[in-house]
């Protein structure tokens, strides 16, 4: 089977370089926001759904829950691993095949960790094992971009430069999606990455999770949690349970 963007781009180690201004600060204000609007109990199983190098993980862990992070990627796994405790786990994992079932309180797919397959069918399947991991009253956790802000606003092309390094980076929006290609030189080589995000909105969300046999509770539009907020909000928030 041929392997998809997401499984070279996520794995390369530009992918982190090229992010790695990501602020942990922000991470740490949503995770505080959303444990305080949730309040699990302490001894709260979790579930993060496309964990990266862990940076929402550690710091659930740190405020004390049992938290299971799984990614694709073995770079990133490997990196997080170095903060595994007997209460804090990573594992390698695709988020479509099936994991515990009826064992989490809560699943976070955080920081639009989501709409990387090509077909609906694949991410409805998706979130049917999110789902099915969760227990009969557990809450799954979405944090995805404001398509619509994205798309009014976006930059077609820039230049980042990080370690020496000149990212070009171009974004369209191709058939649904949202597209950004990535080339630069290292070393005298030529690389090309891609990121193909679908560009879903509240309509395409609630009409998956209707498929998969969850119901949207409450949407937020920023990591404060403020109200949604079609045009303006930066991000689209979904707290979910089972149907």
């Amino acid at each position: 089977m041929q392997r998809k963007w997401f499984q070279y781009w996520f794995n390369s180690p530009y992918y982190h370089i090229l992010y790695q201004q990501r602020n942990h600060a922000e991470a740490e204000f949503f995770i505080d926001n959303l444990t305080k609007f949730l309040n699990p109990p302490a001894d709260s199983k979790m579930l993060d759904i496309a964990c990266g190098k862990g940076r929402h993980s550690i710091y659930l862990n740190k405020k004390g829950f049992d938290v299971t992070g799984i990614d694709l990627s073995e770079q990133s796994i490997k990196y997080a691993r170095q903060f595994e405790n007997n209460k804090l786990h990573f594992l390698v994992h695709d988020m479509r095949k099936l994991f515990y079932i009826n064992y989490f309180d809560i699943a976070l797919n955080l920081f639009t960790s989501f709409g990387y397959f090509e077909t609906e069918k694949e991410h409805v399947n998706a979130l049917k094992t999110f789902r099915k991991c969760l227990k009969a009253d557990g809450v799954l956790i979405i944090d995805y971009f404001n398509t619509e802000k994205i798309i009014r606003n976006l930059n077609s092309c820039e230049v980042k430069s990080l370690d020496g390094i000149n990212f070009n980076i171009t974004k369209n929006v191709v058939d649904g999606k949202i597209i950004k290609k990535i080339n630069f030189e290292d070393q005298q080589k030529v690389y090309n990455f891609e990121e193909r995000v679908q560009a879903f909105s509240v309509e395409d969300f609630t009409r998956m999770l209707t498929k998969a046999g969850l119901v949207i509770q409450k949407s937020f539009g920023s990591y404060s949690l403020e109200d949604f907020e079609l045009p303006e909000s930066d991000r689209l928030i979904l707290i979910c349970k089972k149907a």
